[in-house]
């Protein structure tokens, strides 16, 4: 299995590769989308950009959305496909499930669910 290599420069100009683990979705700026922020903002490790539309949620290595918690943060039912219309976008590699959506950072942590090989 290979990991897709990034070139970047740092800020003194030198040319650092580095591997990724980070994923993250972009939301349109709205009633619904401020408020899936304000759960997300609470967790660790989450870092949130907001822009003049659209506001990013970035983390690394994982990222979970759990349609409970944003139902009652929205006062009402939200499912994964509800969910996916508030999200512009999104990197990594998503993983839909009937109460919640996991964003991996890693292919390798998300490849046991696409071949159903995953662990209950």
């Amino acid at each position: 299995m290979t990991t897709q290599q990034h070139s970047n420069v740092d800020v003194h100009g030198e040319r650092q590769d580095a591997v990724s683990h980070m994923c993250g979705i972009t939301l349109n700026d709205s009633v619904q989308g401020r408020e899936i922020v304000k759960v997300m903002e609470k967790k660790p490790g989450i870092k949130i950009t907001h822009y003049p539309s659209m506001i990013r949620i970035d983390g690394e290595e994982k990222l979970e959305f759990d349609m409970k918690e944003l139902s009652e943060a929205l006062g009402r039912d939200i499912d994964p496909y509800d969910f996916t219309i508030e999200m512009a976008t999104h990197y990594g590699r998503m993983v839909m499930f009937d109460d919640k959506i996991v964003i991996f950072g890693r292919l390798e942590d998300a490849l046991p669910y696409e071949t159903g090989d995953e662990e209950s």
